[in-house]
């Protein structure tokens, strides 16, 4: 595959993830005006263009900074693009306080969601360094220490590695007054483990810190969104082709006959329901999303550990190579059990003779951080009531332990009601509420 044809490939992946995407405090469902209250369409359409926070269309931010991660790190040639880890950053000239934001599965620093809450907290008067995800392909490749993302404490280390470096290479540090950290979904947890981390570290004495719309357990989580395709297509994954087939079909001639409005103001809304129908289609559609990010993630992790289980560990794929198969096969074949199970937990055995994949899975939980959720005031979370990453009994977790620390919205899927303009006023208020 030439490097057009790469470029186009990449496009494409990412506009499919794009279309996808103890009194505690619980706004009422009288007092809540986000508008959609299916949870699978909040997650897929996200907030109205008229319902959402009235943000500046630019902000004085440096995208596609880059930073060398490991200088000696050697790189594979077919992932000759990712040799530098990439993000943004958003200052101001005089002294104000910084917020590190860490992005959701399988999302880059630049994302919709990253793009929106930068400009909200650039805008309340916020320095911000957006970063991607761990699973990300670009941090796996030049900024993983394992190059093998999934386990939730190795991940948080090679995030505050990546924090400490930018803000030296930056210069900032004389610029900023108090460290805050926030990240949405696996970014919101991950959060919560780079926090405790911090209070060993103590290179950012994080002041706040704001989980949005965290798992509980993010294995868990993810194979129940991963089996959202598997469990809603027509025979299973065997029937991937003619679902892919019909929806990019509804979505051509939807945008053949001009009912899309522009992607950056909310993408088909106008032709949703004749795209995506029914609850089963819609539930596949956010599977579909995950699984692309799965692939990717996948990938990268086989090829960069050489581990043999998707591509021959011998083999050298080259720049021009075509991927198309390698792709294929994983996203047909390969769910996020299956990478836990064949790739992750291998080499964590290996490391830790006896360990089992529970307790491996159960490593990346937020009830291992129990204690310090409980005691620690300057963690907060938000998150929905019908946020279907979540299990039964997960929510009166969160408001046992944290109390009114946690805030609930009655609707909004998951992420879905994140550009809403009440929650874009709670995210900002958290933080300023805490003082500079």
């Amino acid at each position: 595959m030439d490097k057009v044809k790469r470029k186009s490939l990449t496009c494409g992946l990412l506009l499919m993830s794009f279309i996808l995407l103890t009194v505690p405090f619980v706004a009422s469902a009288e007092s809540y005006d986000y508008p959609l209250k299916d949870p699978l369409t909040a997650t897929i359409l996200s907030t109205p263009v008229a319902d959402r926070a009235r943000l500046p269309k630019t902000i004085s931010a440096k995208y596609y900074q880059t930073i060398d991660i490991f200088p000696d790190r050697v790189i594979p040639e077919v992932f000759w693009y990712n040799n530098k880890l990439r993000y943004s950053v958003a200052a101001h000239k005089e002294q104000a306080p910084l917020i590190f934001m860490i992005a959701g599965t399988g999302a880059g620093y630049d994302s919709g969601k990253m793009k929106m809450m930068q400009k909200a907290f650039f805008q309340a008067g916020f320095h911000v360094i957006a970063l991607s995800s761990p699973t990300h392909p670009n941090f796996i490749v030049a900024a993983s220490s394992s190059r093998m993302p999934g386990d939730i404490n190795s991940d948080a280390k090679d995030l505050y590695r990546v924090m400490e470096m930018i803000i030296a290479q930056e210069k900032l540090r004389p610029l900023v007054s108090v460290f805050y950290l926030t990240g949405y979904s696996l970014g919101g947890s991950q959060a919560a483990f780079i926090a405790q981390l911090d209070e060993q570290r103590r290179s950012f004495k994080f002041k706040k810190v704001l989980m949005i719309n965290p798992a509980l357990n993010i294995f868990d989580s993810a194979i129940k969104i991963d089996k959202m395709l598997e469990d809603n297509l027509p025979g299973g994954m065997e029937g991937l082709d003619a679902f892919y087939a019909k929806l990019v079909h509804n979505i051509t001639v939807a945008y053949v006959v001009g009912d899309f409005v522009d992607l950056s103001h909310g993408f088909f809304y106008s032709a949703y329901n004749d795209i995506l129908p029914g609850q089963a289609e819609r539930a596949a559609v956010i599977g579909i999303s995950f699984r692309i990010s799965l692939s990717n993630l996948l990938f990268t992790a086989d090829v960069m550990t050489r581990s043999g289980y998707i591509v021959p560990a011998e083999l050298n794929l080259s720049a021009t190579d075509s991927l198309t198969e390698y792709a294929k096969s994983v996203i047909y074949k390969n769910g996020f059990s299956e990478y836990v199970e064949n790739i992750i937990y291998p080499v964590y055995r290996a490391k830790y003779p006896g360990l089992s994949l529970r307790e491996l899975v159960d490593r990346s939980s937020l009830r291992v951080l129990e204690e310090y959720l409980r005691k620690s005031p300057k963690i907060g979370l938000v998150t929905n009531r019908d946020d279907f990453i979540l299990a039964d009994g997960d929510i009166e977790y969160f408001q046992k332990i944290m109390g009114a620390r946690v805030k609930i919205y009655p609707r909004g899927g998951h992420c879905g009601n994140m550009g809403y303009k009440d929650n874009v006023v709670y995210m900002v208020n958290f933080f300023k509420e805490s003082g500079k």
